[in-house]
């Protein structure tokens, strides 16, 4: 592999961390709380590697940023608007992205039955995660849990943080239109990291290939109950890769890099930072 181009993407992905915490840094400001960038991007590292440690669809990541802001001082009902306003905006880029991917390859003339149905899925659970916290927020607002909510353990305690925050916040169209930018650029920026690692490896292929490829690959593996989407990401992305003319070798090399920065790189310095957090 060319050297520069695994530069550019080791860059690349450095870049998502600062896009990440600066979704927060931004809901932070919003609320008048002043904080660092700088001191936000290792606890990005430290989040994904819960992440990875520990599968629960994110949970543990963000149960440990949580608990590192309050120590930092920042009170939970806020932690809270920043991870629900997070959220949302996670979601409305990801979204966007899917029915992009969808638009580029039926204009590649590469569009499949399963990818239709893959993605269809995903953009309900998509609108119905957000959609479904928010409803949650106003009902705890208004009348108690019903006793079915009421029997998972911690819910209760995570409705009455998210009643406690910032319901400005969530109003605010400046704030959503901010952090969804910040949050597709991380979308553009990993899918930038693909088309870099193909480069790498001699294949001159457009950012327009490896975007839908990198995307739909990503819907497959959040809809997998494998964890981390070990397997069904690499497979998903390697074969929209070889259906839009990027040999199969290639294909594989690329997607194996792809995952070894965004998966596996990091988790030696968020091994080290979460240690380090958690003293």
């Amino acid at each position: 592999a060319k050297p520069l181009w695994l530069l550019a993407g080791l860059f690349a992905q450095s870049m998502t961390y600062f896009s990440a915490a600066a979704v927060w840094q931004q809901t932070f400001l919003h609320a008048g709380v002043r904080y660092s960038l700088l001191s936000l991007v290792p606890l990005g590292i430290a989040k994904l590697f819960s992440d990875q440690a520990l599968p629960s669809g994110g949970m543990s990541g963000s149960a440990f940023l949580v608990a590192s802001l309050n120590r930092r001082g920042i009170p939970p009902p806020l932690c809270m608007a920043m991870l629900l306003t997070s959220m949302v905006a996670y979601y409305t880029a990801y979204l966007v992205a899917a029915l992009s991917s969808i638009a580029l390859l039926w204009f590649y003339h590469a569009i499949k039955v399963w990818i239709v149905t893959v993605t269809g899925a995903f953009c309900v659970i998509a609108v119905i995660i957000p959609v479904g916290s928010l409803w949650l927020k106003r009902l705890g607002k208004q009348q108690s849990l019903p006793a079915l909510l009421q029997r998972i353990p911690g819910l209760a305690n995570v409705i009455n943080n998210f009643n406690d925050s910032p319901g400005s916040l969530l109003k605010s169209p400046k704030l959503f239109i901010i952090t969804s930018i910040l949050q597709g650029t991380i979308f553009l920026l990993d899918a930038y990291t693909l088309k870099v690692m193909l480069n790498a490896v001699g294949q001159d292929v457009s950012f327009l290939v490896a975007f839908p490829s990198f995307v739909v690959a990503s819907v497959v593996a959040t809809l997998s109950p494998v964890p981390l989407g070990l397997g069904t990401f690499e497979a998903t992305c390697v074969a929209l890769l070889s259906m839009l003319g990027v040999t199969l070798e290639a294909a594989f090399t690329a997607t194996l890099l792809l995952r070894g920065f965004t998966l596996w790189l990091p988790m030696i310095p968020g091994l080290w930072l979460t240690k380090l957090e958690m003293r």
